[in-house]
């Protein structure tokens, strides 16, 4: 966001950056999200790693990291911008972002889909013409009928409705969905690493009550909208301990086990 020019750098604020604009729903909650799971990440991290030398030593992080920079991003491996992993605070950024990736991010662009692409006029799977060129006779009729024109250009019912489904499919949440921070670690035999995740999984609900807060918050307008649905893409729904499945527009769920079984802890962190 910074280097989109939608924050700056605020060492004295706790996520070390502030949003220009406070009405921006997907950056402020996204901002707490990401402090969340980094504040997590770093307390994970730093019962294991004590310093940038056990992480630069420690074979396994270097061939995981080695093969993800090599291999799976054979095409990128030389550009300036991979950490180096020779650090502590290599590791807790890579873990992070890889975490905030398949997790957050995944869920702000994913299970809102069906509210607007579920209306096959607001976003069409296919269209039967191509969007007409400028100065030809089919833009012309375009200009004539807009409406018309893209009507004609809308698939049949059979592929209008085969969009629909696959779209109610792709923003529905499973009833056995497993939600960031409900994770209950019941592998793991390390009571640092259980008060760490339970530490977690507290502040994820105390971002849930400020979500809840500013989408009440009238001043807030881009929240609601004129049709009064509350932004909750990023709302973690760590709390709900119920099978609440279907699409409900929000949620975060604890995708992919993306760390290691560490040799010391015996437990599968994510």
């Amino acid at each position: 966001m910074i280097f989109r020019g939608f924050a700056v750098e605020d060492p004295d604020n706790p996520i070390r950056v502030q949003l220009l604009f406070n009405d921006y729903p997907y950056g402020a909650d996204g901002l707490d999200i990401w402090h969340a799971i980094k504040t997590w990440v770093t307390d994970l991290c730093s019962l294991f790693y004590k310093d940038d030398d056990s992480v630069n030593s420690d074979g396994e992080i270097q061939a995981w990291w080695s093969e993800i920079r090599n291999v799976g991003h054979g095409d990128k491996c030389n550009e300036a911008w991979w950490y180096k992993m020779t650090t502590l605070l290599d590791l807790i950024e890579a873990l992070t972002t890889l975490i905030w990736i398949a997790s957050a991010l995944h869920a702000s662009v994913n299970f809102g889909q069906y509210a607007y692409a579920g209306y096959p006029l607001n976003r069409p799977m296919l269209c039967r013409k191509f969007i007409p060129e400028e100065g030809t006779k089919e833009f012309a009729k375009f200009l004539r009928d807009p409406d018309k024109y893209y009507l004609n250009m809308l698939p049949g019912r059979f592929e209008m409705t085969l969009g629909i489904a696959l779209i109610e499919v792709l923003s529905m949440h499973t009833s056995d969905e497993v939600y960031l921070g409900q994770r209950p670690l019941l592998e793991c035999t390390n009571n640092g690493v259980q008060q760490k995740f339970k530490k977690f999984n507290e502040h994820l609900q105390e971002i849930e009550k400020k979500i809840i807060q500013r989408n009440k918050d009238p001043k807030f307008k881009n929240r609601c909208s004129p049709v009064k649905i509350p932004y909750e893409l990023l709302y973690p729904d760590t709390s709900n301990v119920g099978s609440k499945r279907g699409i409900t527009g929000k949620g975060i769920p604890n995708t992919p086990q993306l760390a290691r079984s560490h040799p010391d802890s015996h437990c599968i962190t994510e």
